[in-house]
């Protein structure tokens, strides 16, 4: 590539964002007008907070009684649900699926005061050693979407915050289910996922494809959240009529609690949960 070549890459939209010049709209903005608009006084919410980006899960959990709404939310999108584990509150929050709408969602918790975001969704085997259903705890993303080059300067990947994964995998592998630890690839499109792409990213490693974990890694970098990436792996190529098996919700139920006891011990220093709150 001649110097003429790369300057008009480096024209392109995607790649010239000033990354040190702040937003002229703004995350506080925001929350300001819903809790203007709603009569909503600034108040706590759970330090921890799941985004269930199939939603399913938190469907079932509505269904079933076993969570309430948390009203001080000041969100226009989406609506976040309290639910209980080792009696301490967790938000959950559903449907945020993709990099740009998880990211809206964690910029608004973040100013809220939510001190950890953990995000779990499903997500197709890339390594084929890799068993499904499985679950992967990513702590690297390819950056194969548009929202992290608005956060980091152009690259490949995106590391998560150190000490997250640490802290989230030993409570996963109690669950029962395959538990990996490594790379993903986030995409923006998942109906064009090619079988050379997913030939070229399992050499490298990459174990699932996803659309948040990179996104979310690079607002974490800039914005000094933690934030975590949970991939229940529920499909694979090579699978046939049994695709997307994500098992009981009771498996699922379990994996929300992992990840809420993970974040809690992420939070008290990647310690095991000692079952004090924050």
């Amino acid at each position: 590539m001649d110097d003429h070549e790369k300057s008009k890459l480096e024209r392109l939209p995607l790649l010239n964002h000033p990354l040190g010049e702040p937003s002229v709209f703004r995350p506080e903005d925001l929350v300001d007008a819903v809790r203007g608009r709603r009569g909503l006084e600034a108040s706590s919410l759970p330090d921890v907070c799941v985004l269930d980006f199939d939603g399913d899960l938190t469907d079932a959990l509505v269904d079933a009684g076993e969570v309430a709404p948390c009203r001080a939310w000041p969100c226009f999108h989406t609506v976040m649900w309290s639910y209980e584990v080792d009696g301490r509150r967790c938000g959950l929050i559903a449907r945020t699926i993709g990099g740009p709408y998880a990211v809206l969602v964690a910029e608004q918790l973040a100013v809220c005061g939510v001190r950890a975001v953990v995000g779990v969704t499903s997500a197709g085997q890339v390594g084929s050693d890799l068993p499904v259903p499985g679950v992967v705890v990513a702590d690297r993303a390819v950056r194969d979407e548009g929202t992290s080059y608005h956060y980091l300067p152009a690259g490949e990947l995106v590391e998560a915050p150190a000490g997250m994964a640490d802290a989230l995998e030993p409570e996963l592998m109690a669950v029962g289910l395959p538990v990996r630890r490594g790379l993903v690839w986030t995409t923006d499109a998942p109906y064009r996922e090619t079988a050379e792409q997913m030939a070229r990213y399992a050499k490298r490693g990459v174990l699932a494809v996803e659309m948040q974990a990179a996104s979310l890694f690079a607002f974490a970098s800039a914005r000094k959240l933690a934030v975590g990436i949970v991939a229940h792996v529920t499909n694979a190529l090579e699978q046939g009529e049994e695709r997307f098996d994500k098992g009981t919700h009771d498996v699922q139920r379990d994996l929300l609690h992992a990840v809420c006891r993970g974040a809690r011990g992420y939070l008290r220093g990647g310690g095991p949960d000692d079952g004090t709150d924050t």
